[in-house]
């Protein structure tokens, strides 16, 4: 009986792996962090040039400030180069266009919605905001309409290379 029950278990252990990998294959992603719906996600190949609007899943930089995001709870483990999880966030500025952080963050002269910058963290830490300037050449300036998201607010552009495609929800829930 007891054989049986372990063959059971490796076996429901082993599918389950199986499923994950194909799933992982096929670009499914789960999401459990605030910043967008939580549940199942799927990255879906850009077809064209990234566009302002676009919401996306992009590895971070393997750089200490993400490092330290990472000490902070600020972003997770995952499979990008670094060992970070990738992130979801909407781009609110390509290359070429002016970012003005202040109370708020202003595009092109333009407030961006949900952007209000926090002096500190949930666990009343000190967060350091980006700092004025142009988003360069070959970099995106991420945003999340989340109040407490850890985005381009805080870490200023990314690299595009780091750029995995489209978020698309698949099965999502508002907690």
């Amino acid at each position: 009986m007891r054989r049986r029950l372990l063959l059971f278990l490796a076996s429901t252990g082993g599918a389950i792996g199986a499923l994950a990998a194909v799933a992982y294959i096929g670009g499914f992603r789960l999401n459990l962090t605030p910043s967008e719906p939580l549940g199942l996600w799927r990255i879906v190949a850009l077809q064209r040039p990234v566009e302002t609007g676009d919401l996306v899943f992009i590895c971070p930089p393997a750089t200490a400030s993400f490092e330290e995001a990472r000490r902070h709870g600020y972003v997770r483990r995952g499979l990008c180069p670094g060992g970070f999880a990738p992130l979801i966030k909407t781009v609110a500025a390509l290359p070429g266009q002016r970012i003005e952080v202040g109370a708020t963050v202003i595009v092109d002269g333009r407030p961006l919605p949900s952007s209000i910058v926090r002096q500190s963290d949930g666990e009343g830490r000190p967060i350091t905001a980006f700092k004025t300037g142009i988003v360069p050449l070959r970099n995106l300036f991420l945003h999340s309409s989340f109040a407490s998201s850890y985005d381009s607010r805080y870490f200023g552009p990314v690299p595009d290379t780091g750029l995995l495609g489209l978020a698309r929800p698949v099965l999502t829930f508002e907690p």
